[in-house]
Parts: structure tokens; sequence; C-alpha cells
């Protein structure tokens, strides 16, 4: 026995083998959505080279802030040296009973 709809137009090729259409918008789907996902990793790379290069800049800032800190210190250290060594004890007096007086005055303030 033969079915007479088997070759139909509703049964045959048509109905369940996907033609080229289908499978062209198909791929312009998954195309258009792999160059969304493109474009945004390509956004975030400039962003991140964007900070990067920020980010260098500050560190190259404080690398120098730090170098002209330790030459400050350098040079404040050579004076209080030479200081100790042309025997000022009056100074040194002086700035010892400076500090007490202060700690004093804080101890003082704290207290009442």
């Amino acid at each position: 026995m033969r079915r007479s709809n088997l070759n139909g137009p509703g049964f045959g090729e048509t109905q369940y083998q996907p033609t080229e259409q289908m499978l062209e918008e198909e791929n312009a789907q998954l195309e258009e959505s792999l160059k969304g996902k493109v474009q945004a990793l390509k956004s975030m790379s400039i962003d991140i080279g964007t900070e990067v290069r920020h980010q260098n800049k500050m560190i190259s800032g404080m690398d120098d802030d730090f170098d002209k800190t330790g030459n400050f210190l350098e040079a404040t250290m050579g004076r209080l040296k030479r200081l100790t060594r042309a025997g000022h004890w009056k100074l040194w007096l002086y700035l010892l009973l400076f500090a007490f007086f202060v700690i004093i005055m804080c101890w003082l303030i704290i207290r009442f």
C-alpha cells in the first residue's frame, strides 16, 4: 500500500530540510552576535591600555617624588651631622627643652 501524500508539497524536502536561506539567516545572526562580542573585547582592551598608561605615569611621578624626598632627607641628615660635629651643645639643650615643653603641654591639654 502506497500513501499518496508522502511526496506532496507539505511533507517533502521543503518542510524538514533547512533551506539555504534559513542557514544564511542563522549565520548572519551568529555573525552579528560575534561582532558584538569582538567589539566589546576591543573596547575593553582599549580601556585597559588607557588605564595602564595612566598608572605608569602615576608610578613615574611617585618615583620622582620619592627621589626628591630621599635627596631632601640626605641633605637634612648632612646638616644634622655637621651640627653635631660642631659641638653646639646649647642648641641641643634648647631642642631638648623645647621637645620636653611640647610633650608637657600636650599631656596637660589631653588631661584637662
